[in-house]
């Protein structure tokens, strides 16, 4: 458990002190109380307790609480204003009714801890903590499977499973993240149901997966994925890759360990460009080079639901890694070109893991990050040129436009004219050999 509580635990044990105080029986439940076992910050607090949303609601005052899940029995209590404080989600004890859409029960019913706690997911994720009493309570044989290191779904596996299908891929990421084992028949239940995962929404499963591949244990959790037959769900376009392509799976999953980012962008950027076809560094052409394949990476991050700005990244940096291999070969201003992007770090620190998992020479790696630290200064200075001067030079918009002003933005970015008057010599010249 922690020893300095922090604004959200304060908070927290404030409303289960108030509750407790009006007579009803108050818990932190849920992800938070393993996460004070495992000796780890929580991120949230949730509260569970047997007073009604009502109750609730009456003893917090309306305007400090959110009905946001009443009829399931879940309330929001609001923090005090600059408590720094996250807020709490109040839910009472229940149990739950059939799951026949795979995710939501059809009803509840109001309920004991014991019974509350047999209706969760996990037993890392069933159990209770009294924090005025300082005393865990466990009905489920969660301290026991943390111990133990092991993720064990409540109850029957199959069931749990059932429920809510989203649990297959939860599974897999606590297991990752925490470093834990899949319990036996919770693992073979996975393999078993594998498919069903077709029935969660995509962007459900995108969020999963986003919060699997920013961890650092972001390969144990592909590992895990390739071993309980979902990869092929997720990844349809690589299903046969961790059966067929040993060597190229194994550097793949080498380079994701070695990836040093707590954003997903890069892992999923690793992943798609396996889709690529295979490329040979030397025919880069960066910036009109587009590897065969790339319009599938688009649609995979279409279809995990990514908003357009990170799909825009992992597109941009799966088809840029040829280029940091191709780095020496590319002109100075091809170079600059490419380390002024905005993501430009977020793609050395990418390939420099996809460099060293194939043992290439970091060369590349190096010099482009000398040159990156010149700073925009000079990777993205002021055009010397613009297309007013064309005009005033007697140019008319057309082809040869843009062409001389890209000739010339070459020159000042290869450092071969550094003012105003150079570029427009420069332009007259190409103007000249027009007419």
């Amino acid at each position: 458990m922690t020893n300095d509580p922090t604004p959200d635990e304060t908070f927290a044990t404030d409303v289960v002190r108030r509750l407790t105080a009006a007579g009803h029986t108050a818990l932190f439940a849920g992800g938070c109380v393993r996460d004070l076992v495992l000796g780890k910050l929580p991120k949230d607090y949730d509260v569970a307790t047997d007073a009604r949303p009502e109750q609730v609601r009456d003893l917090f005052g309306r305007r400090r609480t959110l009905a946001v899940g009443e009829s399931f029995g879940v309330i929001i209590v609001l923090p005090p204003r600059k408590s720094g404080a996250q807020q709490v989600e109040v839910a009472t004890f229940r149990t739950e009714g059939p799951y026949l859409d795979g995710r939501r029960p059809e009803a509840v019913s109001f309920a004991t801890p014991e019974e509350d706690a047999s209706r969760r997911d996990f037993t890392i994720n069933g159990m209770f903590y009294d924090p005025l009493a300082k005393q865990a309570r466990d009905y489920v044989g969660g301290q026991r499977d943390i111990k133990r290191a092991v993720v064990r779904a409540i109850g029957d596996p199959h069931e749990r499973m059932t429920e809510d299908k989203l649990r297959l891929l939860r599974a897999v990421r606590f297991a990752a993240t925490l470093e834990f084992e899949l319990e036996h028949e919770t693992g073979e239940a996975i393999r078993r149901m594998a498919v069903d995962l077709t029935m969660v929404s995509a962007e459900r499963i995108g969020e999963e997966l986003k919060r699997m591949l920013a961890d650092q244990h972001r390969r144990r959790a592909v590992l895990l994925l390739a071993d309980t037959q979902l990869w092929p769900v997720i990844f349809p376009e690589l299903r046969d890759l961790p059966r067929l392509e040993e060597q190229r799976w194994e550097r793949m999953t080498a380079a994701l360990a070695l990836l040093e980012t707590d954003r997903f962008e890069p892992a999923l950027a690793i992943i798609a460009a396996e889709m690529f076809d295979a490329i040979d560094p030397a025919s880069v052409r960066f910036p009109e080079h587009k590897p065969e394949g790339l319009d599938e990476v688009h649609d995979l991050c279409r279809r995990l639901r990514l908003s357009n700005e990170e799909t825009d990244r992992v597109c941009w940096l799966a088809a840029r890694l040829p280029s940091i291999a191709a780095f020496n070969r590319l002109s100075l201003p091809q170079k600059k070109r490419l380390l002024a992007h905005a993501d430009a770090p977020l793609l050395l620190q990418t390939a420099e893991a996809v460099m060293a998992a194939n043992s290439d020479d970091h060369e590349p790696i190096r010099l482009a990050t000398e040159i990156l630290a010149r700073g925009e200064h000079e990777l993205k200075p002021p055009p010397l040129l613009s297309g007013k001067d064309l005009i005033d030079l007697g140019l008319r918009p057309g082809p040869q436009f843009k062409a001389i002003l890209d000739d010339v933005r070459d020159q000042q970015l290869a450092e071969e004219i550094a003012t105003p008057e150079a570029a427009l010599i420069e332009a007259r010249y190409r103007i000249d050999a027009i007419e």
